[in-house]
């Protein structure tokens, strides 16, 4: 049997791979299903602590950008995309614990939305960080374009289209695909994941050449542009998903189109989810790794709310190490604000 990418698929791995009912001697009791069991719990353990750790992560994320810092251009980006990360991580939390338990009187109407919600936060994930890079990179090929016909808003409004068609392309597989609604129409269902999986490849492909265009900029040429923290987070967030973050997409829109249900598919695809969860929790860390690289903690203290300003730095740094930014603005391109 051929799964659908947005609903048997999942709904198998979050739903049926439980690992405290599965009987080992269903399939004759040979030790590729003993194998293939403790691979499947394992990756699930895994997938939940590395979520928590993640969870914890972007609610920090959320607190200092969204409460504590002055909000600009790259900042609204940043803070929408730990939005999506925070999101995301959360329904893996509650799909690990449904696969791992059958607490059915709390969390059976729950669950329910677990796949709706990964796929709006995935897609939302990805259409952000797209967006991050190709701005930054029209601002590095096009500077006085960029500083002065770019509109004074336009990162809220980017922001805004985008988790309305990422929530929009959700729904959609959701109600034609059956795990919003009973009924399953397998031709719109199919008509859905074409058109998602070609957008998802368009944010792919502006992701990869503007972060190409970008460290093309920054490495080679003789008008290299200086390198700042700003350009270290963007290019590392970006390389972090090509690696972590993309084959969940291949495996989910893709591969699934090909194969055929199997136990060695499934933990494929949960170690997918694992990689998937893995890059939503690496964004923070990359952010207070920029933002505390080559400084003197034993000379100055600093805080979690400098910290992620310093990453968010984009003139390049003359003052000497340990020297730390105003607490009071976040200098960025143009200053900016949206």
């Amino acid at each position: 049997m051929v799964l659908r990418p947005s609903t048997e698929a999942f709904l198998s791995t979050d739903m049926t791979v439980t690992a405290w009912e599965t009987n080992l001697t269903t399939t004759n009791g040979s030790d590729q299903a003993i194998y293939q069991h403790y691979t499947k719990l394992i990756l699930h353990l895994l997938t939940g602590i590395v979520a928590l750790v993640g969870v914890a992560g972007n609610a920090v994320v959320l607190w200092l950008l969204g409460f504590c810092m002055h909000r600009n251009a790259f900042s609204v980006y940043i803070l929408n995309l730990a939005g999506a990360d925070f999101l995301f991580l959360c329904s893996r939390c509650i799909g690990t614990l449904r696969s791992l338990f059958e607490f059915n009187f709390v969390l059976r109407g729950i669950s329910r939305f677990v796949v709706p919600v990964t796929v709006f936060a995935y897609i939302s994930g990805l259409s952000l960080l797209s967006a991050i890079s190709t701005e930054r990179c029209l601002s590095v090929l096009w500077p006085i374009w960029y500083r002065c016909r770019r509109p004074r808003h336009m990162s809220a409004i980017m922001c805004a289209l985008l988790w309305a068609l990422s929530l929009l392309l959700s729904i959609l597989e959701g109600n034609y695909c059956g795990y919003l609604v009973r009924n399953k129409h397998r031709v719109w269902c199919r008509v859905w994941d074409f058109i998602t999986a070609a957008w998802l490849i368009l944010l792919f492909v502006l992701l990869s050449g503007s972060s190409l265009a970008l460290m093309t900029r920054l490495l080679c040429g003789s008008n290299r542009v200086p390198l700042t923290r700003l350009y270290a987070t963007i290019v590392l967030t970006g390389l972090v998903f090509l690696l972590c973050g993309l084959p969940f997409g291949i495996h989910w829109f893709l591969l699934i189109w090909f194969q055929k249900y199997s136990d060695g598919f499934v933990s494929h695809f949960l170690a997918a989810v694992l990689l998937s969860c893995v890059n939503s929790c690496a964004n923070p860390i990359i952010y207070f790794f920029v933002g505390s690289f080559r400084q003197r903690w034993w000379k100055r203290r600093h805080t979690l709310r400098l910290i992620l300003q310093r990453a968010l730095q984009d003139p390049p740094e003359v003052d000497e190490p340990g020297e730390s930014l105003p607490g009071g603005t976040l200098a960025m391109s143009g200053n900016l604000v949206s």
